[in-house]
């Protein structure tokens, strides 16, 4: 009767990971009315849109593209960033001036790390919060983590089913009811990602439904825009992914190459 001791953490695995995500789900639709409330006729800013598509690490992102496209910085493609002109145009501006230091030359990836640290982007994230349009906890108790944890739930509960299968069994046993009581938490688990995929897909880690909305809205608002507007906003929804200059594109492409040395 090994196996029993091995259905046990699964149930408790399946059961705490798909309540959880039940009342992560239920606690982002309660504040989702105060959200539409604080979010209503207004536009989001392109700093705002890039917390709410991908967080400190995107606002420090666009931060870099918004001053090489104004030739304020120089980002060369072996990854470092020069200062051309080092007056900032805005606090988050100031902040990436600031992390480069008074030398005017550093590698992009501590620049980005130490930028999306920063006052200014803190700032933004505790505007965006008592919005309404932001998760609070960095995106910790987001739905998306819930169902991130829901999938390791289901993994964890195929990988201890398949580690009772393999036990010895006592005469008499078949191993296909073994099976069978680990399919259960299984269902549990698949069924509460089912739901969720249907009700509450995408799942957002930093925009309440609230913020999700206004995102949808901003291509359409920034359709009759400038180009350099229209390219901002791409990158500020899309990342980095979004540039289409191979140069600024190696420049990013050598800074995910260093983010593990630095942080995401």
């Amino acid at each position: 009767m090994f196996w029993v001791l091995l259905l046990l953490p699964a149930w408790v695995l399946a059961g705490t990971a798909c309540a959880r995500l039940c009342l992560t789900a239920v606690r982002t639709a309660a504040t989702d009315t105060a959200g539409a409330d604080a979010g209503g006729g207004r536009a989001l800013t392109l700093y705002e849109a890039a917390f709410l598509s991908g967080g400190p690490g995107r606002v420090a992102d666009l931060a870099l593209v918004t001053m090489a496209c104004r030739r304020q910085l120089l980002l060369a493609h072996t990854g470092w960033a020069t200062v051309v002109d080092p007056r900032g145009r805005d606090e988050m501006e100031r902040s990436v001036l600031g992390a480069i230091g008074p030398g005017g030359q550093s590698r992009i990836a501590p620049v980005r790390a130490s930028a999306a640290t920063a006052d200014a982007v803190r700032g933004l994230a505790e505007h965006l919060v008592g919005a309404g349009l932001a998760l609070p906890d960095g995106g910790r108790d987001s739905v998306a983590a819930a169902v991130r944890r829901v999938r390791l739930a289901a993994l964890a509960v195929c990988a201890l089913g398949a580690a009772a299968v393999a036990l010895p069994v006592p005469m008499g046993t078949p191993r296909h009811l073994i099976a069978l009581w680990f399919a259960l938490p299984l269902l549990l688990t698949l069924g509460c990602l089912a739901v969720a995929r249907m009700e509450i897909h995408p799942y957002a880690r930093w925009a309440s439904p609230a913020g999700q909305r206004l995102l949808c809205a901003l291509p359409r608002q920034s359709g009759g825009a400038d180009g350099e507007r229209t390219f901002l906003t791409s990158v500020a929804l899309r990342g980095v992914h979004a540039i289409g200059e191979p140069d600024l594109r190696a420049a990013f492409a050598h800074r995910e190459r260093h983010a593990g040395r630095y942080g995401s």
